[in-house]
């Protein structure tokens, strides 16, 4: 045994020896939890409902664990910082696929190490904090992702994802791994994981792909259930179903108490931000086998979801409604990134979430929870759009906003005018923005918590501010995100308080002293204590506020070591249309002005107005003519320096040494002129597709332009996680229009048809129906006849209908509808377009739905 295990051991019997003396008070009332008659999982204690909502967090294992290391962090505090805010966004549960690899051998047995060590302290913390949590003890996976593997000395590695299902010698390590895993007393607690208070269940294996026959796979998983039951535990054993779904009363057979879920409604590695409204991707979140776990008497949780490559705030809270509508007691987001590497997000780069990089996503959470806790099981609040106000929550797409308005909590993720339902009931306050409560011109989240009368807790973050493409090819020498601390200005417009309150700084270091005016004053990210006048309530900074102490503060350092500058030039504007240009600006030093500078002889300079770390101006259509507007961006700081873009070099266009003068341009266009929607040759790489399939591919159509060609051998395939599933002839894709029909809105009510530009291939003719979907998810369009002659195919826009909807992108799991099902019934509006969608099989005659289709796309354009 090496000195590094030796030492560990003996910390165990030492920390054992304490426990046994000083029980959790916080966890001692609890009893295992149990899963009764009706399939619902109760505390022991008490027989109520199991409700729970956390995130899947990672810091002790795998990519998290090795940059903690290579930056010099000490693990254990930076998940001292991290869960501190999992208290702060109101976080009760936690869960994770442990990496098996990294704390085993080939033979199945625990290896007590430093991934095993780290992961014992987060979950004593946890306990400290009375987050309950859900262990899946197997990943059956190798720990590199998104670097290599490494060597690890585990099972999984040695067998593989595919074979540790099926190979004796894999299932034998995998049940001894079970039985050694659940037996482990954590040294932090002395008390070994199969008893642990907070531990509500596990589940046995992460998304554990099952092929075969039924029998096997009950005789599979019982061998893992049995290890389990055998070290004891009375805890709640589940296991994944959907990945398998037409196993479901197969698992039941091999005496599981549960089936575990996911949802990823966006898909997965977009790499970039997904536009449009995608509140009907989440309407619902239909299980067409439920009444098969109801007849095992199964409960349901939700083991990770995220709307990935999604940056806005407003969806989690209805993923949450449509989770608890289907009867799912508990969740959790995947994945919390720790704080030490958010600011890369190289951990999962298509997700991305932590309350100082991502502060409104993270108060949307915050929200979710209270969704899981407050809204029953079964609750239905119809389809979408009716569905996006249920209970005291609402969720708005076009302000990118959630609310959670309670009598005693008022939340919300961005600006509202909404008042909270009982401003003297208050008792928590969490946002981002203004609101009638809270005005703030700062871009971090914050928190008010009434500690007595006329005595409030202030807790306000730094900014953050996105630099880059989170959700694209990361790298630790890529930032995305960095941290601001400024001073803001803040008004709390409580009436509990009044006006001229004092503020004193309560966290350690916090020397700031603000001055208040009324109910206005000056802040900076911190913790304090707001008194009103007169109030006589005793206080210390190290008073107990819930889990944690009243001065309690943490927020990295700022990052803002360079100048750091964002501007996305507008592809094309119309003649007659003003242009709004904005940019975002932050570095150490604060600019004296951001500077328009029109390109020309008679250029112009512009000063842009701000808002935050946003720029912007906006030119009158009398002053855009010819073909193109050009212009340049320039920061000018207070010694006169200024810094230039496109190109980011010092000096002026003007000066005769400015050497590299392109100009960002826009496209000025007639209002005559068409609205290209889609070019093959510069939009394949953005477009979404109902399935994956080979055999697409690009070539070249003359006149410099290009056709993509997308064969299909057939329309429908089975799924090999859902074989049960009834066939859907139906193959779709779709293209972002946003983008392209930016400052063209005045000439859209002008345009008269769509003109695709195509054919069909094989030498055969074929059926393509193109679709508009608004930005309310209803989908209108028609169906033209493709030849195998290249030619252009038009549609008037008069003929358009109301057609299926396909969910795009495709979520996961497989089993979630293929249409949206919606009662929208309003008339086509071009206004509101914001995709268009292409799909194959819609007037197919059933003898050609078996057959091999194919097309070929130039482009799609609308034109009067």
């Amino acid at each position: 045994m090496r000195r590094r295990e030796l030492t560990y051991v003996a910390s165990l019997i030492m920390v054992c020896l304490a426990f046994a003396l000083v029980p959790n008070s916080l966890s001692a009332q609890k009893k295992d939890v149990y899963v009764d008659k009706k399939g619902v999982m109760r505390w022991g204690h008490n027989k109520e409902e199991v409700k729970g909502f956390g995130v899947n967090y990672s810091a002790p294992f795998a990519h998290a664990y090795r940059s903690a290391k290579r930056l010099g962090v000490d693990v254990k505090q930076a998940i001292d910082n991290d869960i501190y805010h999992f208290t702060r966004l109101g976080f009760d549960l936690y869960r994770i696929h442990v990496w098996d690899t990294e704390i085993s051998d080939t033979l199945g047995n625990l290896l007590t190490n430093e991934h095993l060590d780290a992961f014992d302290y987060l979950l004593s913390k946890l306990n400290e904090h009375n987050i309950n949590y859900v262990i899946t003890p197997i990943a059956y996976w190798g720990n590199g992702w998104p670097e290599p593997d490494t060597e690890t000395p585990g099972f999984s590695h040695k067998y593989g994802k595919g074979n540790s299902l099926s190979e004796p010698g894999a299932e034998a390590a995998g049940q001894n791994y079970l039985k050694q895993f659940l037996n482990h007393v954590n040294p932090y607690t002395g008390v070994a994981y199969k008893n642990e208070p907070n531990l509500i269940a596990f589940e046995v294996s992460n998304e554990p792909h099952h092929r075969g026959e039924g029998s096997e796979v009950t005789r599979f998983v019982k061998g893992m259930v049995d290890a389990m039951k055998s070290t004891g535990t009375k805890k709640p054993i589940f296991y994944n179903i959907s990945h398998g779904v037409h196993f479901v009363n197969d698992y039941f057979e091999a005496g599981i108490n549960g089936g575990t879920f996911q949802w990823y409604p966006t898909g997965l590695t977009y790499q970039k931000e997904i536009p449009g409204n995608l509140l009907p991707n989440v309407n619902d979140y239909d299980i067409p086998f439920d009444k098969d776990i109801l007849a095992n008497k199964g409960a349901k949780l939700v083991y990770e979801f995220d709307a990935a490559d999604v940056g806005r705030s407003y969806i989690y809270p209805a993923m949450a409604r449509s989770f608890r509508a289907a009867g799912i007691q508990i969740g959790t987001q995947f994945a919390y990134d720790p704080t030490f590497i958010a600011p890369y997000n190289t951990e999962y780069n298509t997700h991305f979430m932590n309350l100082n990089y991502t502060p409104q996503k993270a108060i949307s959470l915050m929200i979710t929870g209270e969704v899981f806790h407050q809204i029953p099981r079964y609750s239905s609040f119809g389809a979408y759009p009716a569905n996006t106000s249920f209970g005291d929550f609402k969720v708005d797409y076009k302000e990118d906003l959630a609310i959670y308005n309670a009598n005693d909590k008022f939340f919300y993720t961005n600006n509202t005018q909404t008042a909270p339902k009982n401003e003297a009931a208050l008792t928590k306050v969490a946002g981002y923005g203004n609101s009638p409560i809270v005005t703030y011109d700062g871009q971090g989240a914050y928190f008010l918590d009434k500690i007595a009368n006329g005595l409030w807790r202030l807790e306000v973050m730094p900014d953050a501010i996105w630099v880059d493409n989170p959700f694209g090819r990361n790298s630790p020498k890529k930032t995305v995100a960095v941290i601001n601390w400024a001073t803001h200005n803040m008004q709390i417009g409580l009436n509990e308080l009044g006006s001229d309150f004092s503020i004193e700084a309560i966290n350690d270091g916090n020397t700031f002293t603000p001055k208040v005016n009324g109910t206005s004053f000056d802040i900076r990210p911190g913790t304090y204590m707001l008194t009103a006048q007169g109030n006589t309530a005793q206080w210390n900074r190290g008073d107990a506020f819930g889990t944690n102490r009243l001065s309690d503060f943490y927020a990295p350092a700022t990052t803002v070591e360079k100048a750091w500058f964002e501007h996305q030039p507008q592809k094309q504007i119309g003649s007659n249309e003003d242009l709004t240009i904005s940019v975002q600006f932050v570095g150490p030093e604060t600019p004296e002005a951001v500077q328009l500078i029109t390109s020309g002889w008679r250029g112009e300079t512009i000063d842009m107005e701000k808002d935050g770390y946003t720029y912007s101006t906006t030119v009158p259509a009398d002053k855009i003519n010819g073909d193109n507007f050009n212009y340049f961006i320039s920061i000018k700081y207070a010694d006169n320096k200024q810094v230039t873009y496109p190109a980011g070099n010092e000096g002026l266009p003007s000066e005769w040494d400015f050497y590299n003068n392109q100009p960002y341009s826009v496209a000025i266009k007639s209002p005559s002129q068409p609205i290209y929607l889609f070019e093959a040759v510069e939009d394949v790489a953005d477009m979404v597709t109902s399935k994956w399939a080979r055999g697409f591919k690009m070539v070249p159509a003359g006149n410099r332009a290009s056709e993509y060609q997308m064969n299909l051998e057939k329309l429908f395939t089975p799924d090999n996680e859902n074989l049960n599933a009834a066939p859907v002839y139906d193959f779709s894709f779709k293209t972002y229009i946003l983008d392209d029909i930016a400052g063209r809105t005045s000439d859209l009510k002008q345009m008269k048809k769509l003109v695709f530009e195509g054919r069909s291939l094989n030498n055969k003719n074929d059926k393509l129906q193109i679709a508009f979907v608004l930005d309310d998810g209803a989908a209108y369009g028609a169906t033209i006849n493709l030849t195998p002659e290249l030619k252009a195919y038009e549609l008037s826009l008069t003929d358009l209908k109301p057609v299926k909807t396909v969910t795009m992108p495709r979520p996961y799991p497989s089993f979630l509808p293929y249409f949206l099902e919606h009662n929208i019934t309003a008339p086509f509006d071009i206004e509101r377009i914001e995709s268009v969608q292409f799909s194959i099989g819609p007037g197919l005659e059933s003898n050609d739905l078996e057959q091999a289709h194919g097309v070929g796309i130039i482009r799609l354009s609308l034109q009067q």
